[in-house]
C-alpha cells in the first residue's frame, strides 16, 4: 500500500479509535524497536512460544522470527495474553532462509550458548542491528545456526544447572539488550514509515469494520 492510500485508511480507521486508545499507541511506538529480534529454531512447545512473544512485545520488539524446519509454531493465547495482537510473527521454512534474509536487512547473527566461547550478555556489542538465535532446550541451535553465526553469547550463570529455560533466556537477553539500547545514542527506534505501518495494522486489529471500510475506502 503506498503512502497516501495508507494515509487515507489511517484517517478513516481513526475515527473509530477513542482518543485515549490512539495516545495510548502513540506512546508504545514511539518505544518500538527492531533494532533487535529474536530467532526461535524449531521452539515448539506452546508454553515456552508463547512466553516469549509475551516477554518480547513487553519489551517494545515488534518481530519474532520463528524456524518451523521439523516442529510448528504454536502460541497458547492465555499465557501470551493477546500479547501476539501487537506484533509480528515471521514464520521461515528453513534456518538457511531467515539467516540469509536477516543478514540482507543488516542484522548481525548472534547465536546464543552456554558452551562456546562467547561473550558475556552484558559485554555484547550493540552497534549493529541484533538477530538473537535461541533453539531448544534438548538439542540448542543446529550445527547451520552455529556455524553461520557472526559471533556467539552465553548468560553468565553460577549455578550447577547448565542452561537456563529457553523463555527465561529471551527474557534475559532482551532485558539487558534493550535497556542498553534505550541508555544510548543509538538510533533503535522504528522510522516514521514503519510506525505508520505498525499503526495501520493495529488499527485494523482494533476497528471490527475494518475491511468493510478498507474496501469502500480504496475502490
Amino acid at each position: 500500500m503506498d503512502t497516501e492510500k495508507r494515509a487515507m485508511l489511517l484517517h478513516a480507521l481513526a475515527e473509530y479509535v477513542t482518543p485515549e486508545k490512539q495516545k495510548k499507541i502513540d506512546e508504545v511506538l514511539a518505544l518500538r524497536t527492531r533494532y533487535i529480534t529474536p530467532v526461535l529454531e524449531d521452539v515448539f512447545q506452546p508454553h515456552n512460544a508463547s512466553a516469549i512473544v509475551r516477554s518480547t512485545e513487553c519489551f517494545g520488539v515488534q518481530d519474532v522470527h520463528c524456524v518451523q524446519d521439523k516442529y510448528r509454531f504454536n502460541v497458547n493465547q492465555g499465557v501470551a495474553r493477546g500479547a501476539a495482537y501487537w506484533m509480528n510473527i515471521r514464520s521461515h521454512v528453513s534456518m538457511q532462509s531467515c539467516i540469509a534474509s536477516l543478514k540482507e536487512q543488516g542484522y548481525r547473527i548472534v547465536a546464543t550458548t552456554p558452551h562456546t566461547d562467547a561473550y558475556d550478555l552484558h559485554d555484547l556489542p550493540i552497534d549493529q542491528k541484533t538477530a538473537l538465535l535461541f533453539g531448544t532446550e534438548l538439542t540448542g541451535l543446529s550445527e547451520y545456526s552455529m556455524a553461520n553465526a557472526d559471533t556467539f553469547v552465553k548468560i553468565p550463570m553460577v549455578g550447577f544447572t547448565e542452561s537456563f529455560n529457553v523463555s527465561v533466556s529471551v527474557a534475559l537477553c532482551l532485558y539487558d539488550v534493550t535497556q542498553r539500547l534505550r541508555r544510548s545514542s543509538i538510533k533503535w527506534q522504528l522510522t516514521d514509515e514503519e510506525k505508520e505501518v505498525v499503526r495501520l495494522q493495529w488499527y485494523k486489529r482494533i476497528v471490527r469494520a475494518s475491511e468493510q471500510i478498507e474496501r469502500q475506502l480504496l475502490e
